[in-house]
């Protein structure tokens, strides 16, 4: 059984008991191909991210959360969007957790590092970005990737 299970606009989805604000990083190399991880606890493939923590700033946040699941040490160059729709709510099984989804999706580049798996990671790819409907992944995962790859003048904020 999975470790997480997104719901998106579901009546039928456990309410959420909490909000966790986290991070997202669309990392980009010189060809153009985006770094994605294939997750451990769904077995998704997503940017690559997770819960920023008390004392670090959300770049700090993406910088840390990439290098932990991917390998790559990113530089933080931009912002796509901040994502807290309450009609997606993620369900943590281990311990029952629901949240409420609080995304920031940042944009950077790598400047350092070797794809390198995690323990929140079974995968890690430069994925062409003609290649990426080709991958399994959350709706709203792919919503953000999608952003990012039609950039506007604004950040997206729903």
């Amino acid at each position: 059984m999975p470790g997480r299970i997104d719901y998106h606009d579901d009546p039928n989805a456990p309410k959420p008991n909490s909000m966790v604000p986290s991070v997202n990083a669309a990392v980009t190399n010189d060809d153009g191909d985006i770094l994605l991880i294939r997750r451990t606890d769904n077995n998704n493939w997503a940017l690559p991210g997770g819960a920023i923590d008390l004392g670090e700033s959300v770049a700090q946040a993406a910088i840390r959360e990439t290098q932990e699941e991917t390998g790559i040490t990113p530089e933080i160059t931009g912002l796509v969007g901040i994502y807290t729709d309450p009609r997606h709510v993620i369900h943590y099984t281990s311990n029952d957790e629901v949240r409420q989804e609080f995304s920031i999706v940042l944009t950077g580049r790598p400047v350092g590092g070797q794809p390198t798996p995690s323990n929140e990671s079974s995968e890690v790819r430069w994925v062409t970005t003609t290649d990426i409907d080709l991958y399994t992944m959350d709706h709203a995962m792919r919503k953000r990737i999608e952003r990012y790859l039609s950039p506007t003048d604004a950040p997206e904020i729903t």
